[in-house]
């Protein structure tokens, strides 16, 4: 399954990117430059690297506004959807690319200048969940202790070319997507794989509280993705939502039979009257609530800081 639950396509990038500092009228952007890596959840803003290389605008937007790397089906382990997409390691190569072509048109202390106070944005995970098949508990242990593993190590690479300021955006409960919601009969969540979003999640946080002690200046935001989820599926009708378990656009049951939404699908009378867009990935208005509670929300979704205190930080 490519992707995971909530796309937030590009809102949260944007308002990073865009947001004018709230101390005065001056029109000074909070950061620089956002540099996003990750799956479908974050594959749409800033421009993606691929289209921009191909393009030759690489770096005048890597200096200016910022890169995607993100890529549909990507995950922490190269094995996830081989072959179909960009792992998060080649992604982390592409950035090492574009901060030495960076640093060629702009200088060395220029570009560090520019990543320290830049915004790295990540999301990612959950389709090495979907492919993986643990057995016992000690496999889900060893899942666990792998992808952290790898995700330390692309965070840390990150770290060692100049990042500073990173917003991670933990997984979402996987479970409750329409796709897999389809493949039991009373539509009702799979709760064994929220229970590994839940023990995934957990295993991030307490690996970056082991990491940040060891990476001087590094500062990160944590985003409960679960948290700021489950407050809707509690009751989705406060926040307008009449529809929180099926598709908008899709075929069959849930509108979750075909996949993604294609020429031939349904389309429901009103998008932002539903959480889901497909089978898998949120609607607009889903993804901008929870853009909003990331940025600027309260402690029980971000930690220790919330993204907006982050980006405000200065080196």
């Amino acid at each position: 399954m490519k992707g995971s639950l909530m796309v937030l396509i590009g809102i949260l990038a944007v308002a990073l990117a865009s947001a004018v500092a709230a101390a005065g009228t001056t029109g000074e952007r909070v950061v620089p430059a956002v540099f996003v890596l990750g799956d479908s959840t974050l594959d749409r803003s800033p421009v993606a690297y691929l289209v921009l290389k191909s393009r030759n605008y690489l770096i005048p937007s890597a200096l200016t506004r910022g890169v995607s790397y993100a890529s549909a089906g990507a995950g922490i382990l190269d094995s996830t959807n081989a072959g179909e997409n960009i792992p998060l390691s080649k992604q982390v190569h592409y950035f090492a690319s574009t901060k030495t072509e960076m640093e060629s048109a702009w200088g060395t202390r220029k570009v560090s200048a520019l990543l320290a106070n830049s915004f790295f944005l990540l999301s990612i995970g959950s389709n090495d969940l979907f492919q993986s098949k643990p057995k016992t508990p000690a496999d889900v242990v060893a899942l666990y202790t792998n992808l952290v593993s790898n995700y330390s190590a692309a965070i840390t690479d990150l770290y060692g070319m100049g990042a500073r300021k990173f917003g991670i955006i933990n997984m979402g409960p996987v479970g409750c997507v329409p796709r897999v919601r389809v493949l039991n009969a009373t539509g009702a969540c799979n709760d064994g794989m929220n229970r590994m979003a839940v023990g995934f999640s957990s295993a991030v946080k307490s690996g970056l509280a082991a990491l940040a002690p060891t990476l001087p200046g590094f500062a990160y935001s944590l985003a409960d993705s679960f948290a700021a989820t489950n407050d809707v599926f509690a009751n989705p009708q406060s926040l307008g939502f009449v529809n929180a378990d099926s598709a908008c656009c899709g075929v069959g049951r849930l509108g979750a039979e075909d996949g993604l939404c294609k020429r031939n699908s349904t389309l429901c009378a009103d998008r932002d009257a539903y959480m889901f867009w497909d089978a898998v990935h949120s609607t607009q208005r889903a993804a901008e609530l929870a853009a909003q509670q990331m940025f600027d929300g309260p402690f029980q979704i971000t930690e220790p800081i919330s993204f907006k205190q982050l980006a405000q930080k200065k080196y």
